[in-house]
Parts: C-alpha cells; structure tokens; sequence
C-alpha cells in the first residue's frame, strides 16, 4: 500500500472511531470531526470518509453534517431521503435538508479523543 493511502485509510479510521461516538439523536459536523483529529482545514476528508463508510453498518454517517445543519452528503446515501428518515427515526426533524433546531441536536466531539 502506498504512503499516502496509508495515512488517508489512518484519517479515516480515526473520523470513524469519532463517528461512532456519536449519541444517537445527536450531530455533528464535518468541521468539528476534522478539528478534534487536529485537521481542522479538512472538513472535505472528513466528507471523504463518510461516504466511503457505507459499507460499515457501525458507522453512523447520517449523523455528520455540514456546519449548517444542511444534509449535504445525502446523496451518497441508497434511497432518496434515507439520511433524512434515518435523522428522524431518532427524533431529529429535518425540513428541506436542513436540521430543525441544529444547536439543540449538535455533538461537539471531545479533544481526548
């Protein structure tokens, strides 16, 4: 394996141990997991790793979003509105994309991390 694969397949794993931390009915951003892991100009990675994370059901990906509140990587989810339905399955209600009361849902992971 290249280098440089290496550290991306590292970064990922390390936006996954962040990602299944996660409270169920709570969120996060792109931008807050890519500062804890010390890389805080790495908001697109963070995004990067997420939709490669479909394939690990233990990885809770719906529940990252953008700094906004916005269900940017919905897209790469199977199913036109899964992220959204799987968001209020655990009691977070989303109006066109976007997470209503997104302070009151948000997780801000921890630097012990």
């Amino acid at each position: 394996m290249k280098t440089k694969e290496r550290e991306n397949n590292n970064f990922f794993e390390r936006v996954y141990e962040i990602a299944r931390l996660i409270p169920e009915g709570k969120v996060t951003s792109y931008g807050a997991i890519a500062k804890v892991l010390g890389a805080a100009r790495s908001a697109r990675m963070v995004g990067w790793a997420m939709n490669a994370s479909h394939n690990l059901e233990d990885v809770p990906a719906h529940r990252v979003v953008n700094r906004k509140g916005l269900l940017t990587g919905k897209h790469h989810f199977d199913g036109t509105n899964l992220m959204q339905q799987l968001l209020e399955n655990e009691g977070i209600k989303v109006i066109d994309n976007q997470i209503i009361d997104f302070e009151k849902h948000f997780w801000e992971p921890k630097m012990n991390l």
